[in-house]
């Protein structure tokens, strides 16, 4: 039981929940402008993989970030382009876009690294200040250039959407589009820059991930997109609330780690299956009284 009241423990949920708070900001844009991006699993795939491979190349973690970021919003601009202006099936292009990412970053991985499984260490982005022991877990978290960064783009994230004219006019393009449309708002146009900041922060979860771990793996974001939508609808497509919900499935994540390292008698597929069992049953549970978007996942005919 003091593993789980641990300072150690609470450090851990912060670092997991960190990609699922960036990710599920950026399905937040996106549904609420009325497109509905399940590609957020392949634009964190990609944008881990740009992380490394620019840091390899340049050997600085800021051109990674940089590369993982234009990476993600790269791959979320083919998205737009199918279904914004195609008008192609939302769920069907996200599937596509997701496979695409998989395959891409796979033939890449081989190509560069001469490898199916993973690449190279690389330089990660590390926190702003260092100490040993307990202070030096505390210090991690509080001066991390990227949890602070997800902190304030939640906040800013709330902000945008619900006190400026732009979240106004991007809302209103996922509610009435067509009244949006009378008013003189141009919808794709706003319904694009949802889904390229949807790309920009997926791609900066992915850039967490592969600096956090110092390497691309193969398939190394194992469904956290998905947790993240689900976050996303828990938190009824407002980001504080997404953000909570991320942490509620951050702390599941690290519960199944710590039960795995205590060696406890509990078959280790039950604990591999614990954070998706609780995203199924937290989707359930929210579904009927989380109210989506009006006109999420609707094309948009002029």
């Amino acid at each position: 039981m003091e593993a789980f009241l641990s300072l150690a423990f609470l450090v851990q949920i912060v670092r997991i929940s960190v990609p699922y708070v960036l990710a599920s900001l950026g399905g937040t844009f996106s549904e609420r402008g009325g497109t509905v991006n399940i590609a957020l699993e392949g634009i964190m795939l990609t944008g881990a993989f740009g992380f490394v491979l620019g840091a390899h190349v340049s050997g600085s973690p800021l051109v990674g970030l940089l590369a993982g970021c234009g990476a993600g919003i790269a791959l979320s601009a083919l998205f737009a382009l199918a279904t914004i202006r195609f008008g192609a099936d939302q769920i069907v292009c996200g599937v596509a876009v997701n496979l695409l990412a998989v395959g891409v970053t796979r033939f890449a991985l081989k190509m560069v690294w001469d490898s199916s499984s993973n690449s190279s260490r690389v330089e990660s982005i590390e926190p702003l200040a260092r100490a040993e022991g307990t202070t030096g877990i505390v210090l991690g978290v509080l001066t991390h250039p990227l949890i602070l960064l997800a902190a304030v783009l939640v906040v800013g994230g709330h902000f945008l959407l619900f006190r400026t004219r732009f979240g106004l006019r991007l809302r209103a393009c996922g509610e009435h589009p067509h009244a949006a449309a009378s008013l003189g708002i141009k919808v794709r146009w706003m319904r694009l820059y949802g889904v390229l900041l949807s790309g920009l922060l997926a791609g900066l979860a992915g850039v967490w991930l592969a600096s956090d771990q110092h390497q691309f793996t193969d398939n190394m974001t194992g469904g956290r997109g998905y947790i993240a939508l689900a976050a996303m609808i828990v938190g009824k497509w407002r980001p504080g609330l997404a953000a909570v919900a991320c942490l509620l499935f951050g702390a599941a994540d690290a519960i199944q780690m710590t039960l795995g390292g205590a060696g406890i008698a509990i078959p280790s597929q039950f604990l591999q299956m614990l954070p998706y069992l609780l995203t199924i049953v937290a989707v359930v549970g929210f579904m009927g009284r989380a109210r989506p978007p009006a006109a999420v996942g609707q094309p948009y005919e002029d």
